[in-house]
């Protein structure tokens, strides 16, 4: 009889996180050490990722640093390669490097738009490419997709609310692709309004009422609450679940 608490463990399994240098994908690196993987960090920025290592190793699992600009396909496909020199496999990637922007869309640039759809969405793309080329059957591909795929924004985000939808997209299509033929299971996850780098910039009371006004729970969501989406989604208890979105939103996208 399968013990069900054994389905959310990840022993034994290689994670991938881009956008691992800090916030949200610091997280995601902790908790997939905290569940039994051995963790591959990587972010542009190299300098802050040792920290995020040292995190998992404290873990007591294994943990590598690869600088990555995963917006250049040459870059993720070396990210591969550390990844399986180091520990001989990669069996989950969790595309969560992502920039955003905040600009009227008459007035925003085409290389601003450009650059946070080939950050945000052809880099997801890039990074599955190269994983998906040595993930074996039973491996996971986890795309943080966001809220603002769903509902309108809370600004003018015409960029990221695209760049986001269009990996919703990108999901679907990859595990019609690769869950059957492949055993590599794809899904997103579209989080709500998190205390994070990218709602920092928000003044407080502004984005507290449009929060109260969306959201049934009426409140930021916290790490550990997204962190339990990402593990839930890595590993055996989310075999049978692929190519869908699940929103972690307090409510938001159903209210």
């Amino acid at each position: 009889m399968i013990n069900v608490l054994d389905l959310f463990r990840l022993d034994g399994r290689v994670a991938v996180v881009t956008g691992a240098s800090s916030g949200l994908g610091a997280g995601f690196a902790r908790a997939l050490g905290q569940a039994g993987a051995d963790v591959v960090v990587a972010a542009r920025r190299a300098d802050k990722l040792g920290e995020v290592a040292d995190a998992v190793r404290a873990t007591g699992r294994r943990a590598l640093t690869v600088a990555t600009d995963v917006s250049d396909p040459d870059q993720c496909t070396a990210l591969a390669e550390a990844a399986v020199a180091e520990f001989g496999q990669i069996d989950i990637l969790v595309n969560n490097a992502g920039i955003g922007t905040a600009v009227p869309a008459l007035r925003e640039k085409p290389d601003e738009f450009r650059q946070v759809i080939d950050v945000n969405l052809n880099g997801a793309y890039w990074a599955a490419q190269a994983c998906a080329r040595v993930m074996r059957p039973g491996s996971s591909i986890i795309n943080i997709s966001s809220v603002l795929a769903l509902i309108k924004s809370y600004a003018p985000q015409a960029a990221y609310a695209a760049s986001k939808a269009g990996l919703i997209g990108l999901t679907r299509d990859l595990s019609q692709q690769w869950s059957g033929r492949k055993g590599i299971r794809v899904n997103a996850i579209a989080p709500g309004y998190f205390a994070s780098e990218m709602t920092a910039d928000i003044p407080k009371d502004q984005l507290m009422t449009f929060i109260a006004n969306t959201s049934p729970l009426g409140r930021l969501g916290e790490q550990h609450e997204l962190d339990a989406a990402v593990v839930f989604l890595a590993g055996a208890g989310a075999s049978f679940i692929t190519g869908t979105t699940l929103a972690v939103d307090g409510g938001m996208s159903g209210h």
